[in-house]
């Protein structure tokens, strides 16, 4: 991530008026690759494309604040590769986690994983130590510790619909699994901040929460949330979830995040009321159908009227409600940015 940015998010997060308006985007295998003009396994194997790719988002929009910044990910297949899961790899399609073998209502009995020796992570640290010096050459740093959340890895591991089923009808042996999951998690950001003393940050990534009403949320989400972000003594305590997001918003604070990226079908407004002024939003116009598939007037039009729809705009980064989609093209991107900079 630029330094430059880097120290505008802290401004941000602490409440403070930034020079320009902040437009910021989440970046990572799925727009990078094909934007880049490289193939997806290209992209996760060969470490000078990935650098290589992240360089040139960064010069061909200066203005953007990429987030987390140098993702060093495999796709959803880095945490669960950990736990076993078998890896099904292809040239221009994204990698998967297939699930493991054990039922879903003996979850309970999920091993923690070896966050320094097991799957893909030994490669991910491996991959940001090696090309640390020459981020720090490009002004940029290593500021954020990443992983997916315990229900997303739950899910990869089970499947979704059996560990949602689980969460109903084994809850107990639920619990004790999501307790091992949120144990590795911990231990995975634990050992990026020891590597890397730059990070100030931490991002988790977990749509299934949405999925869940409030009394399962409050059941087995929270207590796992909290004891993550808690942990940790980052000044940016960063969470995405664009799938519903209505239930987790108002228990952000609670949690501790006070940074919350979301779905496009949520108003900012609407977000904001239930999250707070303490928790920094990032989005939200929709990234597939308008930002990737629409026109630029499109994207314009659609910037245009998120901005003139919010009460207040201190406290949001404008971006879309998600990860940016594959196939967004340059000048979409582009017209977002104008659109921000026309609209102040």
């Amino acid at each position: 991530m630029k330094e430059i940015h880097w120290k505008n998010l802290v401004q941000i997060i602490e409440g403070k008026i930034t020079k320009e308006p902040p437009v910021g985007f989440i970046i990572d295998s799925p727009w990078l690759p094909k934007w880049y003009g490289s193939s997806i396994l290209d992209y996760y194997a060969d470490p000078e494309t990935w650098f290589n790719s992240n360089m040139q988002a960064i010069k061909e929009f200066p203005e953007v604040m990429f987030l987390p910044g140098f993702w060093a990910e495999f796709g959803m297949c880095t945490e669960p590769s950990a736990f076993g899961s078998k890896l099904v790899w292809s040239e221009n399609d994204f990698p998967y986690p297939k699930r493991i073998g054990a039922d879903p209502e003996n979850i309970a009995g999920l091993l923690k994983p070896d966050v320094k020796s097991d799957g893909l992570l030994p490669f991910v640290i491996n991959r940001m130590q090696r090309y640390e010096k020459r981020i720090k050459q490009n002004d940029c740093n290593i500021r954020f510790a990443v992983s997916r959340g315990p229900l997303n890895i739950g899910s990869f591991l089970f499947g979704m619909t059996d560990f949602l089923l689980a969460l109903s009808v084994s809850p107990e042996e639920a619990q004790k699994g999501l307790a091992t999951i949120t144990d590795f998690v911990i231990d995975w950001l634990g050992l990026q901040f020891e590597k890397f003393r730059d990070i100030d940050g931490i991002l988790i990534l977990d749509d299934i929460v949405g999925f869940l009403g409030e009394p399962d949320f409050e059941m087995f989400v929270l207590p796992h949330l909290k004891r993550i972000y808690g942990t940790f003594n980052a000044r940016v305590k960063f969470f995405h979830n664009d799938a519903s997001g209505l239930i987790c918003a108002k228990y952000l604070k609670e949690i501790g995040v006070n940074m919350f990226n979301f779905s496009f079908n949520h108003s900012i407004n609407e977000i904001r009321s239930l999250a707070g002024d303490s928790v920094t939003l990032l989005g939200n116009i929709p990234p597939r159908e308008i930002l990737a598939m629409g026109s630029e007037e499109d994207v314009r039009t659609c910037v245009s009227q998120m901005i003139r729809s919010c009460d207040d705009h201190s406290g949001i980064i404008w971006s879309c409600g998600g990860g940016m989609a594959p196939d967004t093209p340059t000048g979409n991107i582009r017209a977002f940015i104008q659109a921000v900079r026309e609209m102040q």
